[in-house]
């Protein structure tokens, strides 16, 4: 059976929720706390970006308006709150968090990109949007973790999250399939985030002389 794109962006886009949920949830094993404390962390970090970027958009709030979203946040603190003590190293659970929200990081700047085209805004407001739906949950779970925000960090992120907004507005010129977009576009993030991690990949930084 073929998968329209409509299909195709809301099933990523609740793999995304997950995915960061996830991460969310492993910010909150670093600093050992109780359940609820999982499903806060899971929550802020999943719908946090989405909420920001809709309330912007002046659209609905998407997990409002589809409650599936919010319950897979509450899931995901769940479920790994049972399971977080198979990753106790701390190091292993780092790095477990920096994978899984790389994996976030590319569903959601394609996401948010494509949400905010489909209602016509600019390219460039679209763009933003991306970046914002990709960053803004990870800064409030590095936040409330106290944790140095992992777009801050000295690899290459926001890079990362604007390949993939800008790709998938080129892409779409140049491919009909927009399921192949957007495809590609996610896979292009993550490809550079990951190269980030695996090869310490970063850019310039600014020194004064």
């Amino acid at each position: 059976m073929d998968v329209t794109t409509d299909q195709l962006l809301y099933i990523a886009g609740l793999a995304g929720v997950a995915v960061f949920a996830v991460s969310g949830a492993l910010a909150a094993a670093e600093k050992n706390l109780d359940i609820l404390g999982f499903i806060l962390f899971a929550t802020v970090t999943g719908v946090g970006g989405g909420t920001l970027r809709d309330l912007i958009l002046d659209v609905d709030v998407f997990w409002v308006a589809h409650p599936l979203d919010l319950q897979i946040c509450v899931a995901a603190g769940v479920l790994t709150y049972f399971i977080a003590s198979a990753f106790l190293a701390r190091k292993r659970l780092q790095r477990m968090l920096l994978w899984v929200d790389a994996m976030g990081l590319a569903l959601f700047s394609v996401l948010g990109t494509a949400k905010a085209h489909s209602i016509g805004v600019d390219p460039l407001v679209a763009c933003a949007m991306g970046l914002i739906t990709t960053t803004f949950g990870s800064v409030i779970r590095d936040i409330l973790s106290g944790r140095e925000p992992v777009l801050l960090g000295p690899e290459i992120y926001v890079t990362a999250a604007l390949a993939g907004a800008l790709s998938y507005l080129l892409l779409r010129y140049w491919i009909d399939s927009e399921n192949t977009t957007v495809l590609l576009a996610m896979f292009i993030a993550f490809t550079v985030r990951a190269s980030a991690l695996l090869f310490d990949l970063r850019l310039p930084k600014f020194s004064q002389r």
